[in-house]
């Protein structure tokens, strides 16, 4: 019972993931940069479509580092950022509506699938492949309720480039929605098992940071 209703590693790393891309949109609607390595590993999640496990949608622990820290910042209130939380709690119910369309749920695939041919042609930190992605997002999930929005430096919002990386680390954020409910993700069991929650994670990040000394 402890292990079907509570939080496990395969959770923690998905709800990281989760966080991580929500942390890089908002990075790049405020400053119009982000963590070049980490958004690697968003866009990277959004390909792997039929992954063995958690930890290989991510490629490894190390690549959540970020992630897992906004979340233990969340869980522990400490340095909360009150954005990324709801950007986060919208992206989940977003996954929900989502869930509800299957017509728009088989599209989003095909153009990943369709996307994958670019990202072998250009690259997967390429422009085009971020362009792609974007209006991946913009034709299937803004389409749908709650929209995501996010708030920033009007400045950089209004440089397409911008966008164009928001939106794909939105849909990674999506990406990664899926996994975690997958994987028996439940939002109410971050209220209920938000200490195990924390200790799991701060686990993960110090076994990632060890790997990488």
């Amino acid at each position: 019972m402890f292990e079907t209703f509570g939080m496990n590693e395969e959770r923690v790393l998905a709800l990281a993931g989760l966080f991580q891309a929500c942390v890089l949109a908002q990075q790049l609607a405020n400053e119009g940069r982000c963590d070049e390595n980490a958004m690697e590993t968003s866009v990277a999640s959004v390909f792997r479509i039929d992954a063995p496990s958690v930890v290989a949608v991510y490629g490894n622990v190390s690549n959540l580092r970020l992630g897992l820290r906004s979340l233990i910042a969340q869980l522990d209130e400490s340095d909360r950022d009150m954005s990324v939380t709801r950007m986060v709690v919208t992206v989940m119910r977003l996954e929900r509506s989502l869930s509800a369309r299957p017509d728009l749920l088989d599209k989003l695939q095909q153009g990943i699938v369709a996307a994958q041919r670019q990202v072998e042609h250009f690259g997967q930190g390429s422009t085009q492949v971020a362009g792609r992605l974007a209006e991946i997002y913009a034709s299937t999930l803004s389409t749908l309720k709650p929209r995501v929005m996010v708030s920033g430096n009007p400045l950089q919002l209004q440089q397409p480039s911008v966008v164009e990386k928001v939106r794909a680390n939105l849909l990674a954020a999506v990406r990664s929605a899926v996994l975690w409910r997958q994987v028996g993700g439940r939002q109410w069991q971050l209220l209920l098992y938000r200490r195990q929650c924390s200790m799991l994670a701060r686990g993960l990040l110090t076994g990632a940071t060890l790997d990488n000394r």
